[in-house]
């Protein structure tokens, strides 16, 4: 074989090589155990009248959204109850819509149930780490019907 020839078969097996690594890195490997899709749970009874829930979204193996939120019998959701915001801040410091929001950035960010409670939320802190657990037990096996979950209440708690 000539010179021109080997370097040009050494130049392919290169390419080849290279190609095969590049494509690899882009192929994403699901190592967290969870699979694609919506899973949902919900606390099995109100705590104040409201249901808290939670929804995730995984998408290769990342979970991509978290709502964490609850609502009334009539469906309002709590997060934009601005009557229960200005009470709640008041007393506590804080109100759904900021320690719900905070609970889930940290959710997404580690990809764990186990978040920092926030002064002010410590029961909705209990409840939304029970529902996170019960939302990545769904999406380990799969299972996208709703979960309800058992969580104590503050008399419950004392």
């Amino acid at each position: 074989m000539n010179k021109k020839r080997i370097l040009m078969l050494f130049s392919l097996c290169l390419l080849l090589v290279a190609s095969t690594f590049i494509l690899g890195a882009c192929e994403k490997k699901n190592t967290s155990g969870l699979q694609d899709g919506w899973y949902s749970a919900q606390v099995k009874e109100p705590d104040h009248g409201w249901w808290e829930y939670m929804t995730i979204c995984v998408n290769n193996g990342d979970i991509v959204s978290v709502d964490y939120d609850a609502k009334n019998s009539s469906g309002f959701i709590k997060a934009w109850d601005s009557d229960y915001m200005r009470i709640m801040n008041a007393v506590d410091g804080t109100y759904p819509n900021e320690y719900m929001r905070t609970y889930e950035s940290e959710f997404l960010e580690t990809q764990s149930a186990d978040v920092d409670a926030l002064t002010g939320a410590t029961t909705s802190h209990v409840s939304f780490v029970l529902l996170a657990e019960a939302v990545l037990a769904q999406a380990r096996v799969g299972d996208k019907s709703m979960a309800i979950v058992e969580v104590p209440h503050e008399e419950e708690a004392e």
